[in-house]
């Protein structure tokens, strides 16, 4: 009996990436494969999910240890501060997965009455039932429990501009339609924030107002007199308290009022400094015991420069230009107006705040009393943070084929 053997080929039925005549492989069939991973119609869900849970997991790590000696200090438990943040994420991550969960229509029909509540929880901080901190009148207490309105207010006006931005979509050319009402809705917002004697949560909602005026196509020209404004008003608002004119004139060199105005910014820049290219690690910042104030709130980049070094302030700043990413490519493909106009508002909320942040840290701003979002302590900003990027990861699983993908994975893990 005779065997016949198989025909042969010179040519697999599939040419996997080979490697070049060092060994090494090539250059662009590593750049296609990247190419062909970001183009793949669950990219911006997993990139949104995981520097979202990064950045939530360094914040936590990062507020043990610069609330340690603080809360040491005036508790007698190293564990006292970060307890707290940790009670807000156990609030704040089931909210985030309801708001990726819920429909769009259900969010806005949220969009009214969440800027009504704002507003009247905004308008309750002038009366007795506001608290004054560092200054400022811009939190509501009851008893023990305190909550800052104003960063509520912030997911509250993108989400109702959105919703009426999205509403009047077809009407968008016409001026009126683009100023009113959400211009007069969001001056009455930032008017109460003025009133608390907020600066920095001001001009945060003015570039949100911004941005959404750019997005829906407002004239150039708006922009140049609303910027004069904005600038204008800073000024003012800053004359008129002597601790805001000292930082004003002294951030860009803290140093010449070293003992004062300039301790903090300057001690953030000796944090910077001395953590190098990998820092002196977890736990091991010297600024934190006591020389920088706020060192696990609105200063606690410094203290994540000096334990996680260079190395570690870069990744930080990565993660929020990954979500940045993500957030815009779900913009660019989405056919819902509300979607679009949302995912900008909240990706401006997020980076500008980290943006003003890193400023004020590096002394390249003022310091004006912006958290870091996801990485500083604090309930009332990290809660509404959260839901926003829970919303933005919700819209990012409703793209049409990421929807089609992740079904398709279910449809097979069942199998």
């Amino acid at each position: 009996m005779t065997t016949v053997a198989p025909p042969t080929s010179t040519t697999p039925a599939t040419t996997p990436a080979t490697p070049t005549t060092t060994g090494r492989w090539s250059s662009g069939s590593g750049v296609a494969a990247l190419r062909d991973a970001l183009a793949r119609p669950l990219t911006s869900y997993y990139a949104l999910l995981g520097a979202s849970a990064l950045l939530l997991t360094i914040g936590l790590l990062m507020v043990l240890s610069a609330s340690s000696v603080y809360s040491f200090d005036r508790t007698g438990s190293s564990y006292t501060v970060v307890s707290r943040q940790l009670t807000w994420v156990v609030i704040g991550v089931p909210c985030a997965w309801v708001a990726s969960r819920l429909p769009l229509s259900a969010v806005r029909r949220l969009a009214w009455p969440g800027l009504l509540v704002s507003v009247v929880l905004l308008a309750l901080t002038m009366t007795p039932l506001g608290r004054t901190v560092n200054g400022n009148t811009n939190w509501l207490g009851v008893g023990p429990f305190q909550v800052q309105p104003s960063e509520v207010a912030k997911l509250a006006v993108v989400l109702w501009a959105a919703h009426v931005y999205a509403r009047k979509e077809r009407l968008l050319g016409r001026l009126g339609h683009v100023f009113v009402p959400v211009v007069p809705g969001l001056l009455l917002v930032t008017g109460l924030v003025v009133a608390q004697r907020d600066l920095g949560t001001a001009l945060v909602l003015a570039a949100i107002a911004l941005a959404l005026l750019w997005v829906v196509g407002a004239p150039g020209r708006l922009f140049a007199v609303a910027a004069t404004g904005a600038a204008v008003l800073a000024l003012f608002l800053a004359s008129t308290s002597e601790e805001r004119r000292q930082r004003l004139m002294t951030f860009t060199d803290p140093f010449k009022d070293f003992q004062d105005a300039g301790w903090q910014p300057a001690h953030g820049l000796f944090a910077l400094s001395s953590g190098g290219w990998f820092g002196q690690g977890i736990g091991a910042s010297q600024q934190k015991w006591g020389s920088l104030p706020e060192a696990h709130t609105d200063f606690i980049f410094a203290v994540l420069g000096e334990e996680l070094g260079l190395v570690g302030t870069l990744l930080v700043l990565a993660l929020f230009l990954t979500i940045a990413w993500a957030a815009v490519r779900v913009a660019q493909v989405t056919t819902d107006p509300f979607v679009r106009y949302a995912t900008f508002g909240i990706v401006v909320w997020l980076l500008g705040q980290m943006i003003v942040n890193v400023g004020m840290v590096l002394t390249l701003l003022p310091v004006i009393g912006i958290p870091l979002p996801l990485i500083s302590y604090g309930g009332s900003a990290l809660v509404p943070s959260l839901v926003a990027l829970g919303l933005l990861i919700g819209f990012a699983r409703r793209e049409p084929a990421a929807a089609r993908a992740l079904a398709a994975r279910r449809r097979g893990v069942r199998a």
